[in-house]
């Protein structure tokens, strides 16, 4: 069923997305504010407040009074943040929907932020940059978008600097929470099994949150794209038996008459166990367990990636043959065949995704807190099926630019240099 849109007194978004046959929903709150919204000295605090909405409440005073409530149902909860925007959830009974608005209502505008919580929190987050760093799967990310987006918060890390988490004052992480978490830059969506009295529900709780009297956010610093990318590789020395490898190229931004296009251009080249980087590069050679290809659209740019996990022993290999298929995109038109394998496989990922009220919070959020839009997944497969061939090879040709390529690789190396050797040809 089509999502319905409204906007509480306060100006803040509301939309419900009823499911058929649904005896679950899921409700999600989003704001648009994340890391690339941030200054040095607050870097991090998009993620550290995150955190810090589970500590406690004046009505639940700390993280066990709000995590057995939801516990007792069964619920799943969490949240996230991003470089944009920050989204917190809860899925569970539909019968339960009051509690859960009730309880993502109470931890988004009534938190305690406690300094003993806070502080105890500062050693969790740093804790938790270290199981990234640790983990070379995670880590190469990061790694990859700071050689990607030099010069931008779009290269910081979501998570902060150690010094940054383990400093910042609760001050500043106050008035950070107070600038971006207004009405104008929310969206609250439920979506699943809608029961009765829905809109007069959250009018109650999210339609009642005050607008500031001056507005304080601030937008971010669009990012501006050089001619060519002077520091183009990164690399760290750690000694594991499997390099991690990173490939990026600035990809096509929110709202842009190609994204089905690139969209169809990463599932082709490494969407599926069939793709042509699958198989090329594991089927046929052994070189790796996992390489795979996205594509991530952000407000004002986008990011195509290619992951792998590679044998040490033959990186030189490896690096050739992604970038021969890399390439090859740009020079030969997809195959009818395979062009119809490729739209058919995003028809029935999108279809089995959708199943999911999670999903359908999160699509119908998203679209709106970006484009003021509500998209549906029907609307967006008649983009995916007017894609042709041509259109592919011309997106390829305008995304995978060398001079606007970044690469990332973890592992048994002596120095950069002889990484860089690896990406010289």
């Amino acid at each position: 069923m089509k999502p319905i849109k409204k906007s509480l007194k306060n100006g803040m978004a509301a939309i419900v997305v009823p499911q058929k046959g649904a005896a679950s929903m899921t409700v999600m709150v989003f704001t648009r504010v994340g890391s690339r919204y941030e200054s040095k000295d607050i870097n991090g605090a998009s993620h550290f407040i995150e955190h810090l909405m589970f500590k406690g409440t004046k009505r639940r005073p700390d993280t066990q009074k709000i995590s057995k409530e939801l516990d007792r149902y069964g619920a799943e909860y969490n949240a996230f943040t991003s470089k944009d925007h920050t989204a917190y959830y809860i899925k569970m009974d539909a019968s339960k929907t009051k509690l859960a608005v009730d309880i993502l209502h109470d931890m988004l505008f009534h938190s305690k932020y406690d300094p003993k919580e806070i502080d105890r929190e500062r050693n969790v987050i740093v804790e938790e940059i270290n199981m990234y760093e640790d983990n070379p799967r995670m880590h190469i990310e990061d790694l990859l978008e700071e050689a990607l987006f030099p010069d931008s918060t779009l290269g910081w890390n979501i998570a902060g600097p150690r010094e940054v988490i383990r400093t910042v004052p609760r001050e500043k992480l106050i008035a950070y929470r107070d600038a971006y978490y207004v009405p104008e830059r929310m969206a609250v969506v439920v979506a699943g099994k809608i029961v009765p009295g829905i809109w007069s529900l959250l009018e109650s709780t999210f339609g009642k949150v005050k607008a500031p009297k001056q507005a304080a956010d601030k937008t971010f610093v669009p990012f501006c794209k050089p001619e060519k990318l002077v520091e183009p590789v990164a690399f760290q020395k750690k000694e594991t038996e499997q390099v991690q490898l990173g490939i990026a190229f600035h990809g096509l931004p929110v709202g842009h008459e190609d994204l089905a296009a690139a969209s169809l251009l990463a599932d082709i080249l490494g969407g599926t166990m069939s793709s042509r980087l699958f198989t090329q590069v594991r089927e046929r050679r052994g070189l790796c367990y996992s390489v795979y290809a996205s594509h991530q659209p952000l407000e004002d740019t986008g990011v195509f990636n290619i992951m792998s996990g590679l044998d040490k022993s033959r990186m030189d290999e490896a690096v050739k043959v992604i970038m021969d298929e890399v390439m090859k995109m740009t020079k030969t038109t997809v195959g009818s065949d395979e062009l119809r394998r490729a739209k058919d496989h995003i028809r029935g990922k999108l279809t089995l995704a959708f199943e999911d009220s999670s999903t359908q919070a999160n699509w119908y959020g998203k679209g709106w807190i970006f484009q003021k839009n509500l998209e549906t997944p029907e609307q967006r497969l008649r983009k995916i099926e007017r894609v042709t061939a041509a259109d592919i090879r011309r997106v390829a040709k305008q995304i995978f630019r060398k001079e606007h390529m970044a690469s990332a690789v973890i592992g048994p190396f002596e120095n950069k240099a002889k990484v860089e050797k690896l990406f010289a040809s």
